[in-house]
């Protein structure tokens, strides 16, 4: 195929759509100039294109499903005369699901085109699990979600997943110690076999960022840390607005700086008995931090050698991007004592300290992300969008 121009009239009727589209979906919104229904007066208006060229495109688009004739105003039908035409964007045209996939659980979030959740559904997992029922339990998960949803399977624009793990822009899932049998694994490749629509896979930790940056902690800040906390914390980052996941997907294992100085493993930081803890096991965790605000002075002295390795782990990352933000999650977020002392000692170590503020999102957070990654992909092909926060290089 030649190189498209700006004279080519299939590229020219690709942005009109767009930008009419785009007016449509954005008029529902409060700050919107537009009435929630606009007319084709108003999209001429705010679209600056032609009439006629504006008539053609929202015939086209009520064609094809995404845009709808909307009942006259009231106001409009006590008047004589034939009232205006109004039009909506569809937002129940397609939909779009968020799917987490962790330890000890399986999260599905799904929503309309316009990202307001509809419905949530979770499965529980074993640790142990290995990769085979881990994935049979994200289509149940998934299957019971579409069931009391209502939506058919053939209704799905796009899924977004996220697992821990260094994940490759196919989806496969390139080193992840967390899960059984999941280093290599095609984990975008079996999922697409389920559906009939793109399937995108993220790092648990990026999805929390995006999902942060979107509708949590991080909404006014484009230079953002989110930091999963756990025994391996990861990280996922935002620079300037956008997704950095680095040259090979690793960007944020900050879990890693350990190996640096060859220090005790995360699992040795946190045990009060000598034995290492299983790094899945956050009943156990929970029990040392509950020990040591009790007084117990060996569950008091392994919480301080977590703090500092966290703090060491943060700070390194810190001190390489700068953010204006570092939001905390994961389990981490949930015990007592943790987000003072990361404040104390950033302060101390870094340059320019950050903010430090918990996750507004808790435990939705990485398939809130997840169902941001499918809304990005969507907004892409229906708005030409040329860049998302998760667009990827």
């Amino acid at each position: 195929m030649g190189r498209l121009t700006g004279g080519d009239p299939s590229l020219l009727r690709r942005i009109n759509s767009a930008v009419v589209l785009h007016a449509l979906r954005t008029a529902a919104s409060p700050a919107s100039p537009l009435a929630a229904a606009p007319t084709l007066t108003d999209l001429v208006k705010v679209t600056g294109l032609s009439r006629p060229t504006v008539e053609g495109v929202v015939e086209g688009l009520m064609e094809s499903g995404l845009v709808v004739e909307a009942p006259a105003e009231d106001g409009e039908a006590r008047r004589q005369g034939r009232p205006a035409r109004r039009f909506r964007f569809r937002v129940e045209a397609g939909h779009l699901l968020g799917i987490e996939i962790g330890p000890h659980r399986i999260a599905a979030l799904m929503a309309d085109l316009s990202g307001r959740v509809m419905g949530s559904a979770s499965v529980d997992v074993a640790e142990t699990a290995p990769a085979d029922e881990r994935l049979d339990r994200v289509r149940e998960a998934v299957a019971d979600l579409l069931a009391r949803s209502g939506v058919p399977r053939s209704g799905l624009r796009a899924v977004g997943v996220a697992t821990p793990g260094i994940v490759e822009a196919d989806g496969t899932v390139r080193l992840g110690t967390a899960l059984p049998g999941w280093t290599g694994l095609p984990l975008g490749e079996r999922l697409r076999r389920s559906f009939r629509c793109p399937v995108l896979v993220e790092n648990d930790a990026n999805a929390a960022a995006v999902a942060e940056h979107w509708k949590g902690a991080a909404t006014g800040s484009d230079d953002v840390v989110f930091v999963l906390a756990g025994l391996s914390p990861g990280a996922g980052s935002l620079i300037g607005g956008r997704l950095h996941r680095g040259f090979g997907g690793a960007a944020g294992e900050i879990g890693a700086l350990h190996l640096l100085g060859r220090e005790a493993t995360p699992e040795e930081v946190l045990s009060t008995t000598g034995e290492p803890l299983h790094p899945l096991d956050e009943a156990q965790v929970a029990q040392v931090f509950a020990l040591a605000r009790e007084g117990d002075e060996r569950a008091a002295a392994a919480v301080q050698r977590f703090m500092r390795r966290l703090v060491h782990d943060v700070a390194a990352l810190v001190l390489a991007l700068d953010p204006e933000l570092v939001v905390v999650g994961g389990w981490a977020a949930g015990l007592s004592g943790v987000l003072e002392p990361l404040r104390t000692e950033l302060a101390r170590y870094c340059l320019r300290p950050p903010q430090v503020v918990q996750s507004m999102l808790g435990e939705a957070a990485v398939a809130t992300g997840a169902l941001r990654l499918a809304l990005d992909h969507v907004e892409k092909q229906l708005f030409a969008v040329e860049s998302t926060v998760t667009a990827r290089r």
